[in-house]
């Protein structure tokens, strides 16, 4: 994967509204799978042009999103200690990092969350815990290790983060450099017990 055309598409993305116009759904997800084999915005633009606007504006974020995910986990990748999941359609695993089996999921710092990034950087487990309960309740919902990448922007354009490929590189080679099983949270939720951990870019 080519990261530096990777940010450069993704940031052709910045200057549109980000509207979802409704929450994440298995339905619209069916009608806007074309993302998947869509790399460029600009023929995105193109297959987005006769779509009711609601379902447009939700086409572009879930391409912005699946994208900017998917060069982490290419970042992932290129890191001797990590085995990606040669299985594109398991929705547990993405990777293995020593061979404990991973999830990845990259998420805006949650409007929702009872208290300041400051608070959350102090008790990770109790954010760890809500994006857990509060988040991916459609297809991606599961009780498996998993890692979270948690941008936040103190203007409050957190989103905008996820085309900053360079900068998401820097904090995954700092976080597998200095990577110990050791540091994982073990968390129990509903009886399941799961391995995580968050990785956090910050502007």
């Amino acid at each position: 994967m080519d990261l530096h055309r990777l940010e450069i598409e993704l940031k052709k993305r910045l200057i549109y509204p980000y509207r979802w116009g409704r929450k994440q759904s298995d339905s619209w997800d069916r009608e806007t799978n074309f993302i998947y084999v869509t790399n460029s915005f600009q023929e995105l633009l193109k297959k987005t042009r006769s779509l009711d606007a609601n379902i447009r504006d939700y086409a572009l974020n879930r391409w912005y999103n699946y994208w900017s995910a998917m060069g982490a986990e290419y970042i992932f990748s290129t890191h001797p200690q990590v085995s990606p999941n040669k299985n594109i359609y398991d929705k547990l695993v993405d990777f293995t990092i020593e061979d404990i089996p991973f999830d990845h999921k990259t998420t805006v710092f949650p409007g929702g969350f009872p208290h300041s990034v400051h608070y959350a950087l102090e008790h990770k487990q109790e954010l760890i815990e809500w994006l857990y309960l509060n988040q991916s309740q459609q297809g991606r919902k599961h009780l498996k290790n998993r890692l979270f990448i948690v941008l936040h922007d103190p203007s409050g354009r957190h989103w905008k983060l996820k085309s900053e490929i360079q900068l998401i590189k820097a904090a995954i080679d700092f976080y597998l450099k200095n990577f110990s099983s050791k540091n994982l949270l073990e968390i129990v939720i509903d009886k399941n017990e799961i391995q995580a951990d968050i990785i956090w870019i910050l502007k």
